[in-house]
């Protein structure tokens, strides 16, 4: 693959302003943009024969789909409209982008994080804005054959109405959205899956057993059937906060069973127990391991959090997570919390709460009934899953029923499947998860809230095969640092936080060395050529965890791992990412790289260093054929940071060189933040990128 040749850029296009109001847009147009319309060709809009057609284009050894060329966009602001709707307009995207990309949504991400037309704007192609939703309806009714309706007692149907809406040109709706559907544009209900589900394993089987032989075979689809609308961030002002860890802690060392009387809470109409993470910008959150609710000493509430025991009291788990255990415990960090609700008998005096829990908590109670998120449903990647006509699921990998239909899944893919969504359980899931997916070849893609992949799947922007090299340093007797930031196997992160990172002013004055994803060759070429095009000498792209897709390389099945390694230097070549960042987990458990393993990314993908894992410790040495590998030491906020590197540098004596190797969470910590960080350190220590720092531990270990 040659990238340099693939992609060329698009001369300046115009963007056309139909709706948004003049209060609101011009302040992002690129001056001098024009005012009138000069769109390209809608598909056809009465051809049967044009609905059939797909402009997607995906030959064999490409990773993920290319789409046609963008030429002009329909574009609407989805924000303010409800779950269904946002579901419906999702669906009609992948209809109409399989032939060519044309409709664009902006959506709560992009308006709440990059900004709701940076991308947009940056595609340079002709762009009218539409402030009535159903005029893209209209428009590309032709497109429609009919509707899919889900069944909102069984919210899991809503991902087999994406399913069918790919197979069978549908669009998947609720049932309210079908009749006004049906009333103003003839849209009549094709499939109606109300009542066709007794549970949501059911509707699983059921789309296996049906629609897995239609569908394509080269992608699975994870997706939450609904998504969570957030309550106003903070503590309601109904909560009294009882307890409070008021120092960082991260070491266990508070763990034990604290009591709290609650009785100054009866007389309302429950009792609820809130739990919130003191530290927000360091991911220790509380972990509770087990509650025992007592009425005038009686236990009257006693279970572990993550058992069936917990579940009639977990009022609201707000993403918070549990272990995978042993021991079993619930976790929340940073703006997650979780609620238990309880119902004391009846002329109750006394009311005594134990929690055994550590970390850095904040405990509040309430007696009156708390405020829980509501569901809807959403658009996001849902025009990918149309589109390529993939399976849409939600298959929890820590329960037994769940996941054994999930492996049976995965065991009808090839090696080097890609995974793009998420896991249930977030954290949890996401250990579980990867790990099964490793075991069956599958690698994982987080992608479950991207915004208009099908669009920019079709962007074309030039991919330099190499970056701008660093200057070669002499081998001093300093401690080097080097930042690595996290999160680059995500592509959401690649379209959302990383671009805001990107555009913090403190960016380029530190080196630093940024994940990112090799496949954005594939599925967002815009974004890539973006952060390469844009890149400062202080800027390095590193591929990774794990390469080209996010796995653990234990749990993989060694006669595969070549696939795996093969792909993942093929496309860190052709986008001229120099370094890997591995992360290799074995039932939650950072594990070391073993000898064949390390061999195969050493000989496929011939890396100048490697980083590994996400620890408490770093150590650098030499690997296969001298190759430098590091492990990376794990922090979040400034304060972290700096007593982390002076913990790696305790004891050093200056006789001789020390290497130290930063990972940074990138949800909590900025470029800005790292120039604090770095103007604290003396003259004795170096901060450098990672290929000067791999450079540097070849030259000091031999």
């Amino acid at each position: 693959m040659t990238s340099n040749n693939q992609y060329s850029r698009r001369t300046f296009g115009r963007m056309v302003v139909a709706g948004l109001g003049a209060a609101t847009l011009p302040n992002v147009l690129a001056p001098g943009a024009a005012q009138a319309a000069t769109g390209g060709p809608a598909i056809g809009v009465t051809s049967t024969a044009t609905q059939s057609r797909s402009g997607i284009s995906w030959p064999e050894g490409q990773a993920l789909p290319h789409f046609a060329p963008v030429r002009a966009l329909d574009v609407v602001d989805i924000t303010g409209l409800s779950g269904d709707e946002k579901l419906m307009l999702g669906t009609l995207q992948g209809l109409v982008n399989r032939v060519r990309p044309q409709i664009y949504l902006i959506g709560d991400d992009a308006t709440n994080g990059e900004g709701r037309l940076t991308w947009l704007r940056d595609l340079d192609v002709s762009a009218t804005v539409h402030d009535d939703f159903w005029t893209l309806v209209g428009k590309y009714r032709g497109a429609v054959r009919g509707s899919v309706v889900y069944d909102p007692a069984v919210p899991d149907s809503l991902n087999v109405a994406t399913t069918l809406a790919g197979l069978r040109n549908l669009l998947a709706v609720g049932p309210e959205l079908a009749g006004t559907l049906a009333k103003k544009y003839g849209v009549k209900v094709v499939e109606d899956l109300r009542g066709r589900f007794t549970s949501r394993i059911d509707a699983y089987r059921w789309q296996f057993e049906n629609l897995w032989p239609q569908t394509t075979h080269r992608m699975l689809i994870g997706l939450p059937p609904l998504k969570d609308v957030s309550l106003p961030p903070g503590l309601p002002s109904y909560y009294t906060t009882i307890a409070k860890v008021d120092a960082h802690l991260h070491d266990a060392s508070n763990r034990k069973v604290y009591e709290f009387d609650l009785t100054s809470q009866l007389g309302g109409d429950g009792v609820w127990v809130r739990f919130d993470d003191a530290f927000t910008d360091d991911g220790w959150g509380p972990a509770v391991h087990q509650v025992t609710l007592r009425a005038d000493g009686e236990v009257v509430a006693d279970f572990v959090p993550g058992t069936d025991a917990e579940d009639p009291y977990l009022f609201d788990d707000s993403n918070s997570q549990t272990s995978l255990g042993p021991p079993l415990h619930r976790f929340a960090d940073g703006s997650h919390y979780f609620v238990y609700g309880f119902a004391p008998p009846a002329g109750t005096s006394k009311l005594t709460l134990s929690v055994e829990m550590w970390n850095e908590y904040v405990v509040s109670v309430s007696r009156t009934e708390p405020a829980r998120p509501t569901k809807v449903a959403f658009a996001y990647l849902r025009d990918y899953a149309v589109a390529n006509r993939a399976m849409t699921f939600w298959l929890d990998p820590n329960l037994d029923a769940e996941r054994e239909l999930f492996e049976q899944i995965m065991s009808e893919v090839q090696p080097y499947t890609p995974y793009l969504g998420w896991f249930a359980q977030d954290i949890a899931g996401e250990f579980g998860g990867t790990e099964l997916c490793s075991k069956h070849g599958v690698y994982v893609l987080a992608a479950d809230w991207f915004e208009n992949l099908t669009v920019h799947s079709g962007a074309r922007a030039p991919i330099s095969d190499q970056q701008k090299p660093a200057p070669t340093l002499p081998l001093e007797n300093k401690v080097y640092v080097t930042f690595t930031m996290s999160e680059g196997d995500n592509l959401q992160y690649n379209e959302h936080r990383l671009r805001i990172l990107w555009d913090n002013p403190g960016r380029g004055s530190v080196p630093v060395n940024w994940t990112t994803n090799p496949l954005l060759l594939d599925a967002a070429p815009n974004f890539l050529s973006h952060f390469q095009r844009t890149a400062t000498d202080n800027d390095l792209l590193v591929a990774g965890p794990s390469g080209a897709g996010y796995i653990y390389p234990t749990p993989w099945p060694d006669a595969t791992f070549a696939t795996f390694t093969e792909q993942t230097g093929k496309y860190m070549h052709a986008t001229g990412m120099g370094i890997v960042y591995v992360l290799n987990r074995v039932d939650g458990h950072d594990v070391d790289l073993s000898a064949d393993k390390t061999r195969a990314y050493v000989s496929d993908v011939e890396p100048q260093g490697i980083f590994l894992n996400w620890s408490g410790t770093t150590t650098t040495r030499l690997v296969e054929g001298g190759t430098p590998l590091a492990t990376i030491l794990g922090v979040g906020g400034v304060k972290e940071t700096k007593d982390a590197i002076a913990r790696s540098a305790q004891g050093w004596d200056g006789t001789s060189p020390r290497f130290v190797s930063i990972g940074v969470n990138a949800w909590s910590t900025t470029p800005q933040d790292l120039a604090e960080v770095t103007a604290s350190l003396g003259p004795e220590y170096r901060v450098v990128r990672g290929d000067q720092y791999f450079d540097l531990a070849r030259k000091a270990l031999g």
